[in-house]
């Protein structure tokens, strides 16, 4: 507990980078939930744009956009 998945459309993201995005939301999730960082897992999972519908947005934002603490402009 908490854990949070990352899904975006394929680019190159380096390992600094990713420290960097680490980083920043164990930050964000620590302030705002109070909990210890050895406690958040993060994932990042690149999908291709041809799957974003049926892999991403049908299943995490539509059906569950009652969840979502941020809404998309598309």
């Amino acid at each position: 507990m908490p854990h949070v998945s990352i899904k975006h459309f394929p680019v190159s993201v380096s390992e600094k980078q990713k420290e960097i995005l680490v980083d920043n939301i164990n930050q964000a999730i620590i302030k705002a939930l109070g909990c210890d960082e050895g406690v958040i897992s993060i994932a990042l999972e690149a999908v291709l744009p041809d799957d974003w519908q049926q892999e991403v947005y049908q299943p995490e934002i539509d059906t569950k956009s009652h969840l979502l603490i941020k809404a998309p402009n598309y």
